[in-house]
């Protein structure tokens, strides 16, 4: 048997909340509990810094192995947004197996083919490839026929489907959302009531089929009241969101800047407060990166032309870590809202460090300060935060036990 030892670290666990002077032991590959080190074990010293859970991002659109080692991520929930795009048990499964054994990938199979809002993708032969969720990708599905068959397949299966909310013929060409900002740059815009009508329906759909929602991500306060209302009525609906919503709004595209131009659009200042307030109340349950990077030939473009995205990996651990320091939440809550809920989603047995679960840990500084710098990223360095001063990194990370270098 192998047995490791995590001593003299202050331990973060959704579950049990922040425990001092404890040592976590580790037996092959599996959280055993707290205590004394047994003779023979393998000691880690953590130098009285914090170990929590892996981070397990979900809605991630490009696999970067260098930027989630970077940023704390052992394992990501991938949008079926690829090429090919993930709606063939052959693809989602070679998917699943190309980041192992240092980043497993949990593929979000396609809810329709080829993504195109029509017709049903083989939902049950992909699950069995490996897939654990279905998505409408970074799109939403217009016909409500079809989405309703969505719901009810993906019910049929256990498998929570994660949606895009923006209704397309409200926000098709739009690349901000509508008001003062996006009037005085002339860009094409969508009232932010796009955002709420999808959600809307999409409640509906989720409470007449019974089946489980996951709103990737909501950016408004419209939005927010009606996922609220919804599970007060106990529809099964959860939501995210991303530290971009969070922290920046419709501002900081002023000058055209296009690493500022995310799907969906940066919000107005009610809003992102309007989102602030739903992470403290308990209505966000998934805080990811959205990590969708992109290049110079993307970026460096016209507002207009410009692709939609950023690189969030590496940033998710410290700008997170924020609403700590903010104290909007606690750590415990906020690795709840990083690994354990995210695990729950995708139906993974893992987030936590309760005993019996994949030792899947993260050695981390809540302190450490750095300054954003994209030209220094492990991906494409598109980050609407570059030359901001955070703190907060990750230290040293273990996949199943076993150190990731």
């Amino acid at each position: 048997m192998s047995v490791t030892a995590f001593t003299n670290a202050t331990l973060i666990c959704p579950i049990g909340g922040e425990i001092r002077g404890q040592t976590l032991l580790v037996e092959n590959g599996v959280i055993t509990g707290t205590g004394s080190a047994p003779e023979g074990a393998t000691v880690i010293d953590c130098g009285g810094r914090l170990l929590a859970p892996g981070i397990v991002d979900l809605g991630v659109f490009k696999v970067d192995r260098a930027a989630c080692r970077a940023g704390g991520i052992v394992r990501i929930g991938l949008m079926p947004d690829q090429s090919p795009v993930l709606d063939d048990p052959g693809v989602v499964q070679r998917a699943a197996l190309i980041g192992r054994p240092d980043l497993w990938i949990h593929p979000i199979a396609a809810a329709t083919r080829s993504l195109a809002g029509t017709d049903l993708a083989e939902m049950a032969v992909c699950v069995s490839a490996g897939a654990k969720a279905v998505g409408t990708g970074r799109g939403w599905i217009a016909d409500s026929g079809v989405m309703h068959r969505v719901l009810a397949y993906a019910g049929d299966l256990g498998l929570t489907v994660i949606a895009h909310a923006e209704d397309g013929g409200l926000a098709a060409d739009a690349v901000a959302t509508e008001g003062e900002t996006a009037s005085r740059l002339g860009l094409p815009s969508a009232p932010a009531i796009a955002e709420s009508l999808a959600i809307a329906r999409d409640l509906m759909l989720a409470e007449e089929t019974g089946a489980k929602l996951h709103i990737r991500q909501v950016t408004t306060a419209a939005g927010f009241d009606l996922v609220r209302a919804a599970k007060r009525r106990g529809v099964k609906v959860t939501c995210g969101i991303t530290p971009a919503h969070l922290h920046l709004s419709d501002i900081a595209i002023t000058d055209f800047r296009t690493f500022a131009r995310l799907s969906p659009p940066l919000r107005d200042e009610s809003d992102r407060k309007a989102a602030l307030a739903a992470v403290a109340d308990g209505t966000v349950d998934v805080i990811g990166s959205g990590h969708d990077p992109h290049g110079p030939e993307s970026k460096r473009l016209p507002f207009v032309d410009a692709e939609a995205g950023m690189a969030g990996a590496e940033t998710l651990l410290p700008l997170a870590l924020m609403l700590v320091r903010d104290e909007r939440i606690t750590l415990p809550r906020l690795f709840t809202l990083l690994a354990a809920n995210p695990a729950r989603i995708l139906g993974l047995d893992t987030g936590t460090l309760e005993p019996g679960k994949p030792a899947d840990l993260m050695l981390f500084d809540a302190d450490k300060p750095w300054m954003v710098s994209g030209d220094a990223f492990a991906s494409a360095g598109n980050t609407p935060f570059d030359g901001f001063p955070v703190q907060g990194r990750a230290l040293r990370l273990w996949k199943a036990g076993r150190e990731i270098a």
